[in-house]
């Protein structure tokens, strides 16, 4: 099992924080730079369209998770 690892983000100007697993952090980086973002954007991104009550560092695996059902090509 992959250690959860904190790291801290600025978004819209303010300071924010998540946790997660090296490999999500890893696919994380891989989509942000697939799509061409830093990954403050991507984070960013994830950050506006989640439901409010899921926390950030669950959503940013969630969409790591739909980008590898969707073949990492969409």
């Amino acid at each position: 099992m992959s250690v959860v690892e904190k790291r801290s983000v600025t978004i819209r100007g303010h300071r924010t924080s998540y946790s997660l697993e090296k490999p999500f952090y890893d696919d994380l980086v891989a989509i942000a730079a697939a799509r061409k973002l830093t990954l403050a954007a991507l984070v960013a991104e994830v950050d506006e369209t989640r439901p409010r009550d899921t926390n950030l560092s669950s959503a940013l695996r969630l969409h790591v998770l739909e980008w590898a059902k969707r073949g990492a090509n969409a």
